[in-house]
């Protein structure tokens, strides 16, 4: 590699190119933690603007229906859209960090998510609102993909503890979303009004993570290298199992998402609030589990038995929530929160905990990101597609429950013994 080429900081997996400074790389001795903590801060408070956009939109499904004279097919796309975007917008993200570093970058990312909310505000026509959807979606990816960046850069020491910090952000964006948007579009009587007021939030993250520029200190460091598509383990049969779990996962997350709050509605005979109500408890379980079950259940060499477990409960949520919505629903609430929320973070510690040395580790995660979110993006169709035929949700969630169990079958292949056989055919 020559001089001229761009390089890659050894303790940050930043990328630092000549001529710019690779301080932030790893924290200044002489720091202290207040400023450590504005940053943890900043970091927390951008990630929660990732998933609102999104989320919002599930306890509003009826009246949008109603007032657009949608199908749950067609509604569906508003969590679609979005959630496509934000996977075919990886490559932008990773051209943004390379052009402008990752402290302008992420603030682009949550600049666009604030003005495309914003913009669903003007009117209910479907054409404005899933165009908003899309570019929602693109904000949401560039400010997703470079996060993780500044977490390995940033706090190099203590990427556990912020990491968990990071998670819970994105969680807990999505259940106050997801609880407030019924009440507030009751208050101001439009529900484009209550999904633009979320532009609110977007602003405040934008505020504080400029305030924080100097405790960040990324203005010189550079984003990820390299397209999202290029150098990925396609070959790999370690790497298809981590992406088809990951794929699994996201499916999962954005058919609850978009449909438990409407089931619980239509099915389970709860008013607009007090479905979205259920759906914050849920997300805020799941903010707690993300935090508490890789404590219990993360630090053991074989990851089989916890990804089995929560695996396990969030397939008895699915079923309880199709079958049985109107009773037993703060159980599925609970098998759902604690289940999918430990599974969710113990799936993101495969690629990290699969691979033999950071590079690889980068590339099982591109490859998961990148199909992941297809798979998510088309779910909620197919969910809806059922609704529309059946007139119910039991189909749905009974094939989203099959689904959640046919993720055992990869996770059974995940032993320390077939990872290092594995790696040694690498």
């Amino acid at each position: 590699m020559s001089e001229t080429e761009d390089r890659l900081s050894p303790a940050s997996g930043a990328v630092v190119t000549p001529g710019r400074s690779s301080e932030g790389a790893v924290p200044a001795p002489g720091q202290g933690r207040a400023a450590l903590g504005f940053a943890a801060v900043a970091l927390f408070v951008a990630a929660a603007n990732l998933r609102p956009a999104i989320a919002a939109v599930s306890p509003l499904v009826d009246r949008i229906r109603a007032d657009l004279d949608l199908s749950a097919t067609a509604v569906s796309l508003l969590t679609t859209i979005p959630t496509l975007a934000m996977g075919l917008g990886a490559p932008l993200a990773a051209s943004v960090g390379r052009r402008w570093g990752l402290q302008r970058g992420v603030l682009l990312g949550l600049t666009v998510v604030a003005l495309a909310t914003a913009a669903r505000g003007l009117g209910g026509a479907t054409w404005l609102q899933l165009c908003c959807a899309a570019v929602v979606g693109t904000g949401i990816a560039i400010s997703q993909t470079l996060l993780p960046a500044v977490v390995k850069t940033r706090f190099a020491d203590r990427a556990g503890l912020v990491t968990g910090i990071y998670t819970a952000g994105l969680g807990l964006g999505g259940a106050v979303a997801a609880g407030a948007s019924a009440p507030l579009a009751d208050a101001i009587d439009s529900w484009p009004g209550a999904l633009a007021s979320w532009a609110i939030l977007a602003v405040a993250g934008m505020v504080l993570w400029t305030a924080a520029k100097g405790q960040l200190r990324l203005a010189d460091i550079d984003g990820p290298k390299g397209p999202a598509t290029t150098g990925l383990p396609w070959s790999s049969a370690l790497a298809w199992r981590i992406t088809a779990i990951s794929a699994g996962n996201s499916a999962l997350y954005y058919c609850e998402l978009a449909w438990i709050a409407p089931l619980l509605h239509d099915d389970g005979g709860l008013s607009e609030a007090r479905a979205g109500f259920m759906l914050t408890v849920m997300i805020s379980i799941q903010v707690v589990a993300m935090l508490g079950v890789p404590v219990l259940l993360g630090e053991r060499a074989d990851k089989r038995f916890g990804l089995t477990v929560t695996t396990v409960l969030t397939a008895v949520g699915f079923l309880g929530f199709g079958f049985s919505p109107g009773t037993g629903t703060w159980l599925w609430v609970l098998a759902m929160g604690i289940g999918h929320g430990g599974l969710f973070t113990l799936v993101l510690t495969l690629p990290v905990s699969a691979s033999r040395d950071a590079a690889q580790a980068g590339r099982f995660a591109a490859m998961a990101f990148f199909v992941g979110y297809g798979c998510a993006a088309l779910a909620p169709v197919v969910v809806g597609a059922l609704r529309d035929t059946t007139g119910e949700y039991q189909q749905a969630f009974g094939l989203l429950a099959a689904l959640t169990v046919l993720m055992l079958w990869p996770i059974a292949r995940l032993s320390p013994r077939q990872i290092e056989k594995a790696q040694a055919l690498r």
